[in-house]
């Protein structure tokens, strides 16, 4: 299964601009520029991208782990917090807080906090980092 994204951009770094864009057509020619990446400009940014794909990716691993137990979420929101920061002359993601509230009626919380551990190593986003994950479940009633 191979899933496909694309960028264009125009111009240098500080005063350029760009558009990303999704296969499915979810993203179109989204703007994004030096001003949402590194200021408080109107756009996305590549760190968001990853976030949202990171939560999204996370929430799955945990529905079909908690299902390996016989637990059914009710709900699971995850926000995924993307950290980029200076490092060695240049910029990195060095970290990625998960931080996880699920409904889960009837739920063990020793069990949760094991797949939410589980869903965390385990799902293929979290593999392809070279980063610290960190996580915050909270099992709600």
């Amino acid at each position: 299964m191979k899933r496909t994204a694309s960028a264009h951009w125009q111009g240098g770094l500080k005063d350029g601009k760009g558009t990303v864009s999704t296969e499915s057509g979810v993203l179109d020619q989204q703007q994004y520029s030096f001003g949402t990446r590194f200021e408080d400009g109107k756009g996305t940014n590549p760190e968001e991208l990853i976030g949202a794909a990171h939560a999204g990716c996370f929430s799955m691993a945990l529905s079909m782990v908690l299902g390996e137990h016989d637990m059914v979420a009710d709900s699971i929101d995850t926000k995924a917090t993307v950290h980029l920061e200076e490092k060695d002359g240049g910029f990195a993601v060095p970290k990625v807080h998960l931080e996880l509230r699920a409904s889960i009626p009837g739920a063990d919380v020793d069990k949760f906090l094991e797949a939410a551990e589980a869903a965390k190593e385990n799902c293929p986003i979290s593999k392809l980092f070279n980063a610290e994950i960190t996580l915050d479940a909270k099992l709600e009633s």
